[in-house]
């Protein structure tokens, strides 16, 4: 049976006050715990956002050092409405004309048209519709090769319109594509090739339940109803093109890719047959402009980053976050160094020198006109970047970044793990402490209950006891008078 305590009764003491005071002072050291962990899972965090920087920087420069964004091209077209061009990094300068002779075409089929009875669909009748894929040979002839894949065999049911046929088709092909066509008088079956080129062709045929294919009853009547047949309404075809007016070259879709070497043409929507375009390829500095500003926003954006998790305002002298911090304040100077150092092999050694600065704060900002020029010296702007001497102090700029970064990266050696791996042990101590402190408070509290409780019964036995005595006293004085 349970037993009902309430210390303190007995005796008038409020034990669950004095105890809960003396537990309250051992709990203390859990609050500079909590501390502690708060502390360290906001460095985590601190630490995770300075390692994405880092990461961005390492991208940025690893975008500098790549061959391909100095050898970025751009690919123009005389008639762009109707014929685009690409080209690859590293695409030699060239010109070269593109004619038009015919564009891509998916093949298309129209089934004899079917009646309505009273505006509604009928059955068309029981039966298999077979759809071979294959190729059909020049004009006029039109001869069908089937394709190695064997025949798409869609079962009809006796009760299935024109709907339920094109749902079954869309259903089991990936390779076309059925609706149903209504021309004001009845039905048709629309078919169409997925796929542009002459390889994309197919054929039908129907096996039709009745046995005969010819008496414009059943399902044969998609192939022949009456005075309507159907047909291919168009063959599938490749596009082609005429290269410096007598090359012809074909495809299956409306891109040539590679129609030279790194250089794809594409047949817009807007194309015409006999259109003709110049296309021209030349060298680009895009790219290079590109990479430079999204260099300069990593490390601006790590900087600032740095700065304000280092800083320390004498004003209301509260310290940032890593204020203070070795392995922050470390890639900082590191990062200054770098932009310090000079590079051999170019006629540019520094990024000041192509118009990049530090300013204060330590921020980049670029002078355009002072970029500008220098960037018009390809070969030395490029080694300033990405030469590799082989020496750490006198590499280009992206491949001293690049290694740096790479560095503080490294899944196992990098100091970014090193770091992440001496906090999370701190982390993981902090939650045994607090463990074992709960434990022991919850020890003593206990301890503490025990030993308040005998007090309480000791007492609350003196008490009995005086109350006894003195009774017997003043029984005894009143007995004497």
């Amino acid at each position: 049976m349970a037993t009902i305590s309430s210390p303190g009764i007995g005796s008038g003491l409020n034990i669950k006050d004095i105890v809960s005071q003396l537990v309250a002072i051992e709990k203390q050291p859990l609050t500079q715990l909590q501390v502690r962990a708060a502390t360290v899972q906001t460095k985590i965090s601190a630490y995770g956002e300075l390692k994405a920087g880092v990461s961005a920087l390492s991208d940025a420069a690893g975008k500098l050092r790549s061959l391909t964004t100095f050898n970025g091209v751009a690919a123009t077209s005389s008639k762009a409405t109707a014929i685009s061009a690409t080209a690859i990094g590293g695409t030699g300068a060239n010109n070269f004309s593109v004619t038009v002779s015919a564009l891509a075409k998916a093949q298309t089929y129209a089934s004899a048209s079917l009646a309505k009875v009273n505006g509604e669909s009928q059955p068309i009748g029981a039966g298999t519709l077979s759809i071979q894929l294959g190729q059909y040979g020049a004009a006029p002839g039109y001869v069908f090769a089937p394709g190695s894949a064997a025949a798409l065999e869609i079962t009809v049911d006796a009760d299935d319109t024109l709907a339920d046929i094109a749902s079954k088709i869309n259903g089991e092909s990936s390779d076309l594509a059925a609706t149903v066509l209504n021309n004001g008088s009845g039905e048709q079956l629309l078919l169409r090739s997925k796929a542009t080129g002459e390889a994309a062709g197919y054929q039908l045929s129907v096996t039709d339940t009745d046995g005969n294919l010819g008496d414009s009853l059943g399902l044969s009547r998609l192939m022949t109803n009456g005075t309507s047949s159907g047909s291919i309404t168009q063959y599938a075809g490749d596009a082609k093109v005429m290269v410096n007016g007598s090359i012809e070259v074909t495809s299956a879709t409306n891109t040539f890719k590679d129609i030279v070497s790194g250089v794809s043409v594409s047949l817009l929507d807007g194309a015409l047959v006999g259109d003709v375009s110049e296309i021209a390829i030349k060298p680009d500095d895009a790219p290079i402009r590109s990479a430079v500003e999204g260099f300069v926003n990593a490390y601006n954006a790590l900087n600032s980053m740095l700065a304000e998790a280092t800083k320390y305002d004498a004003a209301t002298k509260q310290g940032g976050l890593l204020q203070g911090d070795s392995f922050a304040i470390g890639i900082q100077n590191a990062m200054r160094g770098i932009l310090q150092s000079t590079t051999t092999g170019s006629a540019f050694a520094r990024l000041s020198d192509i118009g990049i600065s530090q300013q204060l704060g330590g921020n980049l900002s670029v002078d355009s006109t002072k970029f500008n020029a220098a960037i018009a010296k390809p070969e030395d702007f490029k080694n300033l970047f990405r030469i590799d001497n082989t020496g750490t102090t006198t590499d280009g700029v992206a491949v001293k970044f690049k290694t740096f970064a790479d560095g503080l990266l490294a899944a196992s050696t990098g100091l970014f793990k090193t770091k992440e791996d001496s906090l999370k042990r701190a982390l993981d101590q902090n939650t045994k402490d607090t463990e074992r402190l709960n434990a022991k408070i919850a020890r003593i509290e206990a301890q503490l209950n025990r030993r308040y409780s005998a007090l309480d019964a000791q007492v609350a036995g003196l008490t009995a006891l005086n109350n006894y005595v003195s009774q017997q006293v003043t029984t005894w004085n009143n007995a004497n008078k």
